[in-house]
């Protein structure tokens, strides 16, 4: 039978594709812009433990249909600190749940449907001058055309079948056996690492599959493969990121690995799940009907995303118990073998410390004494000292993700059987973590201000007798002293110093170190709102706590307070 290549396969099979992904990016757009942000804002503020983390990623991705654009986003609110690294873990694994759901829709027969709906919603998205509707109509117009498109795609490929040297080749692709099976899975990952979406890898394998020219099993197995290709953007995505969105990233990776290696030796005996359950149904998965006279395979589409559904449940529901487990292990990646610390990870924070109050205190208090030390590495960075601190941006995320574990973990101290005098003591942990925060950005501010700036000899001088002043306050606190008063004729004098005709300082120079110097007295007060705030309410455990500590001086790392 001869075959017109361009009009029936070239034609159909581009144009099908093209249509299809082209769908999936108006349909990413259209929900993005109506609500990226939301769905953003939303996450943050869910995503506190790994329930509502596992049910906040299904059901954001169940509305954005792309786990690769959900995982970035959870790699890029855990590079800012937002989110920590447990419930990360926890909202990827909802993610590849939530993506299966469109893989569902994907496989319904609204084909013919796809082209009129596409067409209504065009002409309400050219007409409309609503932003709003606009989006609305882009996302419906994009959820259409996958289907026109992959009902396109499978149209075209039908003639492959009478293609003898094309069927000889994609013959040779077969999940018959388990080193069939491992090739199906690896040429799956990756097309779906090349085009970055496994929604676009699974549509044209339903295409194939409906066509006919490849086997149903062989299908499902490279809807397998899919979920291993789609890791490498969120990877790609922390390359240059802090090292907790990295192994957010990881976690990505080694959860989706995991899941596949699996089902690997379960592959056949899931099989005969699936035709037993699609058999309950009155469905045969490999049963041939004739649309137009060719043989086409509807159900097989189905299979593939009843598949990619259950293989993502039953991936979540053995993994999620050892979520604790992926934090422990993943947490130790990146650790530096130079002994330099990943002020990212809690030390004291231990879940058992927390079910009762005063350990829970305790561990509070060593934790924001850690944090303060933490954030007086900053300075190290403007003194240009890479062997105390190598990357201060990186340092910086690291302390604003301690910093949400801290406030977390304080905030799960608060039950109704505190007393008024524990949650006294709660609340002010909770202001102390708020100042020692302001802290951190003031030190950041401080530290990148030096580094921006190319100064003399003379300023630099005037630079490093800032950095003293502000150093010392951070590691000794106010010791028995109104810290900025105790400071106010060295800032004078730095500032006239620094306006004296005879420095020779350029008038950019000028502006620099007088801001630095506005930075250092808000750091001396900062210092000392938080040795104030250490000694308003009393941290030793047991005694009255509506009583003001002591009058005694702070010393130590801000008074460090246990």
């Amino acid at each position: 039978m001869d075959i017109d290549i361009f009009s029936e396969l070239l034609v159909p099979v581009i144009g099908g594709l093209g249509v299809f992904m082209l769908g999936l990016e108006f349909m990413s757009d259209g929900i993005n812009n109506l609500a990226a942000n939301k769905m953003r804002a939303w996450l943050a503020k869910l995503a506190g433990t790994p329930i509502k983390g596992l049910a906040a990623g299904t059901v954001i991705t169940g509305v954005l249909q792309s786990s690769t654009a959900m995982t970035v986003m959870v790699v890029g609110l855990v590079n800012a600190g937002v989110v920590g690294l447990r419930p990360a873990i926890s909202v990827i694994m909802g993610a590849n749940i939530g993506t299966t759901l469109g893989n569902g829709l994907i496989a319904l027969p609204l084909g013919p449907l796809g082209l009129i709906s596409a067409g209504i919603f065009a002409l309400l998205y050219v007409f409309s001058r609503s932003d709003r509707t606009r989006n609305i109509a882009l996302a419906i117009i994009g959820f259409s055309l996958i289907f026109y498109g992959l009902n396109l795609l499978t149209g075209g490929l039908k003639p492959l079948r009478n293609m003898p040297e094309v069927m000889e080749t994609i013959s040779s692709l077969s999940a018959a056996t388990y080193s069939g099976l491992a090739v199906c899975v690896l040429t799956a990952a990756g097309i779906t690492a090349m085009i970055h979406s496994s929604s676009a890898t699974i549509g044209i394998v339903m295409g194939l599959g409906a066509a006919g020219i490849l086997d149903w099993q062989t299908a499902v197995a490279f809807s397998l493969g899919a979920d291993l290709g789609t890791t490498i953007t969120s990877w790609m995505a922390s390359l240059n990121l802090s090292k907790n969105a990295k192994r957010a990233a990881y976690a990505h990776i080694s959860f989706n690995f995991i899941g596949v290696a699996i089902m690997f030796p379960l592959f056949f005996l899931s099989m005969d799940i699936l035709q037993w359950a699609m058999g309950l149904f009155g469905m045969e998965v490999g049963k041939a009907i004739i649309v137009d006279g060719k043989e086409t395979f509807p159900l097989v589409p189905v299979a593939v995303g009843l598949y990619s559904i259950g293989f993502n449940i039953f991936n979540t529901a053995v993994l999620f118990p050892f979520i604790g487990v992926f934090d422990r292990v993943l947490s130790r990646i990146g650790a530096s073998r130079e002994d330099e610390e990943d002020y990212a990870v809690p030390r004291y924070l231990a879940k058992e410390a927390q079910s009762r109050f005063d350990t829970g205190v305790a561990a509070v208090s060593k934790e924001l004494a850690r944090y303060t030390e933490g954030a007086g590495l900053l300075l190290a960075s403007a003194r240009g000292n890479e062997k105390v601190l190598k990357n201060s941006a990186e340092h910086e995320l690291a302390l604003n993700t301690l910093n949400q574990e801290i406030r977390a973990y304080t905030a799960g101290l608060f039950n109704n059987n505190l007393t008024m005098q524990q949650a006294n003591l709660a609340a002010s942990l909770i202001e102390e973590e708020d100042f020692c925060a302001s802290l951190t950005q003031n030190l950041s501010q401080i530290s990148r201000r030096v580094e921006r700036q190319l100064f003399s000899d003379n300023g630099k001088i005037i630079v490093s007798a800032i950095l003293d002043m502000v150093e010392d306050a951070v590691k000794k606190g106010p010791q028995g002293v109104y810290l900025p008063q105790a400071h106010a004729s060295q800032i004078l004098a730095l500032r006239e110093r620094a306006l004296q005709p005879e420095q020779k300082l350029s008038w950019d120079e000028r502006g620099a170190i007088l801001t630095l110097l506005g930075s250092a007295e808000r750091a001396f007060n900062l210092v000392q709102r938080i040795s104030e705030e250490r000694q308003s309410v009393s941290r030793e455990l047991g005694s009255d706590t509506n009583k003001p500590a002591t009058s005694q001086p702070a010393s130590g790392m801000l008074a460090n307070p246990l």
